[in-house]
């Protein structure tokens, strides 16, 4: 086993300027989503895959998949065979960045689907470069519209599984400001469902 990716990562890990966890994680299942993926540990997704259970960054705002449990499921599970890729993250708030290729042939890079425009956007990164600048900060200004006073207690108190309803949603012009919406931890899965069929409903569904 190669350790360099791995290396690189606990350094960024331990350099970022907000909290950064890397979760343990599930060897069995870390086994079997390498041999899914075919990658190995010389890679950035196959070192957090191999050697943890997923990473929370910055009071858990942003949850990185690995090989699952604590509340996280595993990459492989994240699988999205529609749009050929895989869901690698989500956000607290029910976004998720997603590993697909931009047009067929092409090298995947990181989309992300924001809860504030229902869109997917092409982040233009590969894996390695996309979670060395989450983890170098570049979440700071990502969210910065989307951030209240107070949310690193919410966020963190808020478990791996759950993520943050808000009312009136981040989409609409009257919630655009978290601070003035009502908040609400609920499951993760019922959450990013929420935003998605909403993108369909109004006609802007992933494509």
């Amino acid at each position: 086993m190669d350790p360099t990716a791995w290396d690189e990562i606990q350094a960024a890990v331990r350099a970022a300027p907000y909290p950064a966890e890397a979760l343990a994680p599930d060897t069995d299942r870390a086994a079997r989503c390498l041999a899914a993926l075919g990658i190995t540990t010389r890679s950035w997704l196959g070192a957090v895959v191999s050697h943890t259970g997923g990473i929370s960054v910055d009071h858990g705002w942003v949850r990185v998949l690995g090989s699952g449990g604590h509340g996280l499921p595993d990459i492989v599970e994240e699988a999205d065979p529609e749009r050929r890729g895989l869901i690698v993250a989500y956000d607290v708030l029910g976004g998720q960045f997603a590993w697909i290729p931009a047009r067929p042939g092409a090298p995947p890079t990181i989309h992300y689907f924001g809860p504030d425009d229902l869109e997917w956007f092409d982040l233009e990164q590969g894996y390695a470069g996309w979670l060395h600048a989450v983890l170098a900060g570049s979440l700071i200004q990502f969210y910065d519209t989307l951030r209240w006073d107070g949310w690193e207690t919410e966020v963190a108190g808020t478990a791996l599984d759950h993520g943050i309803h808000t009312y009136p949603p981040p989409w609409s012009v009257e919630g655009k400001d978290l601070a003035k919406a009502s908040r609400k931890a609920v499951p993760m899965k019922q959450l990013v469902a929420f935003h998605h069929d909403t993108a369909r409903q109004l006609g802007s569904a992933p494509s």
